[in-house]
């Protein structure tokens, strides 16, 4: 009998315990064999760590102190874990029973995969969020998810490489990491799935969608869909994304369509609603980006 790789599940809780809890509570139906489980508490008001470890003893709960963010909490995560695989998932997703054998086998079978993520859906399990992406464009700074809202009828139901993951369900060979690195911090929130992605494949491995596979995902339960923090850290780093993953031209062309068409629009835009809130993150985001320079360009290609 072969060696069955060992996952490691790692999650980020952040005042969000009854989303946490219907996460574990779908893995604990899952019938892969070989699975660890990590909850990452990320300084919520009030520990979920009792209640967790009382209801899932068989999870593996760290406590940080200080709200590290995205990649900060899920890299205690995964400096805590043994798996063969790293498994990021977010904690309102809902896996399915047989989640997880389709993903292994994939990955198994292709070496040259330095990531993957499923097909994800929206809770009603028939809306599409994400079957792939294109990449981050140079002159925009945003990329573009393949069957956005479109119904699932089985169109997506295929293995294909692609350019971007979802970082709601984000598969990596422990191999990969020990390569390239955790995933970047400078981020906190937004954009440093990409950026690791983009890491990846600069060390000569690719990036695909298992359509073999799904996973339900509510969008934005920490943040809010219309939030100063989701304005102020998207603009923020679209900007640090851009300066990271590209240079020359591309990036010249990308700077002076952002401060030549989308910081008037965006102007005009909040201040048209009436939503000035939103106006200062999002100006906050581009000044953070003019005052360090040096900060985000020091970890540069």
């Amino acid at each position: 009998m072969g060696h069955t790789p060992l996952v490691s599940l790692i999650s980020i809780n952040y005042n969000s315990l009854p989303d946490t809890i219907l996460m574990l509570e779908s893995v604990k139906k899952l019938t892969y064999p070989a699975v660890e489980m990590i909850v990452v508490d990320n300084a919520s008001k009030q520990s979920p760590g009792p209640e967790l470890t009382s209801r899932f003893p068989w999870i593996k709960f760290i406590r940080s102190e200080q709200n590290l963010g995205f990649a900060g909490g899920n890299n205690i995560g995964i400096k805590a874990s043994q798996g063969d695989y790293i498994f990021l998932v977010n904690n309102d997703t809902i896996m399915f029973p047989d989640f997880l054998e389709p993903i292994v086998a994939f990955m198994e079978s292709h070496p040259d995969a330095g990531m993957a993520s499923p097909k994800v859906l929206y809770p009603d399990g028939k809306t599409l969020q994400y079957t792939g992406a294109i990449k981050i464009s140079p002159y925009t700074g945003r990329g573009r998810r393949l069957g956005l809202l479109e119904q699932d009828q089985g169109q997506y139901d295929k293995n294909y490489k692609t350019d971007l993951g979802h970082g709601a369900a984000l598969i990596v060979p422990r191999k990969i990491i020990d390569l390239v690195g955790l995933m970047p911090e400078l981020y906190f929130l937004y954009y440093e799935e990409h950026d690791w992605c983009e890491m990846v494949k600069r060390a000569g491995f690719s990036m695909y969608y298992i359509g073999d596979s799904k996973i339900l995902h509510t969008e934005s339960v920490s943040t809010g869909n219309d939030s100063p923090l989701k304005v102020y850290y998207l603009t923020r780093n679209r900007l640090i994304f851009m300066r990271r993953n590209f240079s020359g031209l591309p990036l010249l062309s990308g700077m002076l369509f952002f401060f030549t068409f989308s910081v008037p629009w965006n102007i005009l835009k909040y201040t048209a609603k009436g939503k000035m809130n939103l106006l200062k993150a999002f100006l906050r985001g581009v000044g953070w980006n003019l005052t360090h320079l040096r900060v985000a360009l020091s970890v540069c290609l």
